[in-house]
């Protein structure tokens, strides 16, 4: 039990992934976390950044143009695995029962991010927790064009990893130090999910609560 307590630590530790694992294990937390329904709970958003500010101070040693362009290809990848899957299983994924990896909310927040924005969706979705991991799921699930899926995975990957690799590579260019702070770095996009899971469980809620 202690182990698998340890096994979960680690996989939410950002920073011990980059020292540890270094890219690979970006790589594959952010093919996981961006489409495989078990992977909601990975920390794609800071660990992404820090990826950034790591590789600005060389503690990722790896260049910067690698770093975004293989993060992307995960990120378009993970995306088009949750699709194909959504397309071909999303029977069996919506009669799925709740269990800890899996939530039948979580489809149903993310059905609702759908009506709402429709394709747009996919772009959106790859700055909101929980919603990121299901959005290429439930875009194959209700057969979303392909190419028009295609379009908005390549562009909300291009945005989302840009923004954030990019944004933490800069950031640490410009601030050395502020590698001292990584703590800070993480408790503040945990509470930015924090604020956007509640705020999207209770505006979920309301609407359920009108019908």
């Amino acid at each position: 039990m202690n182990q698998i307590l340890e096994f979960f630590n680690y996989l939410l530790n950002s920073e011990e992934i980059i020292r540890t694992g270094g890219l690979i294990a970006i790589l594959l937390i952010v093919y996981i976390e961006n489409g495989l329904f078990f992977g909601f709970f990975l920390p794609g958003d800071y660990l992404l950044f820090l990826s950034g500010v790591f590789c600005s101070t060389e503690l990722l040693d790896v260049p910067i143009s690698l770093l975004l362009s293989t993060v992307f290809i995960a990120a378009v990848l993970g995306c088009l695995t949750g699709y194909i899957s959504g397309r071909f299983f999303g029977d069996t994924i919506e009669n799925k029962k709740d269990s800890l990896f899996f939530k039948k909310k979580y489809v149903e927040n993310t059905r609702k991010y759908f009506e709402k924005y429709g394709s747009r969706t996919l772009i959106i979705a790859r700055f909101l927790p929980i919603i990121r991991t299901f959005a290429p799921i439930l875009a194959g699930l209700v057969k979303m064009n392909f190419f028009q899926f295609s379009l908005y995975n390549l562009i909300g990957g291009a945005i989302w990893v840009l923004a954030l690799v990019g944004g933490g590579y800069l950031l640490g260019e410009r601030y050395p130090g502020i590698i001292n702070y990584v703590e800070y770095i993480i408790g503040f996009f945990l509470l930015i999910t924090t604020i956007t899971v509640i705020r999207g469980y209770l505006n979920a809620k309301k609407e359920m609560d009108t019908l």
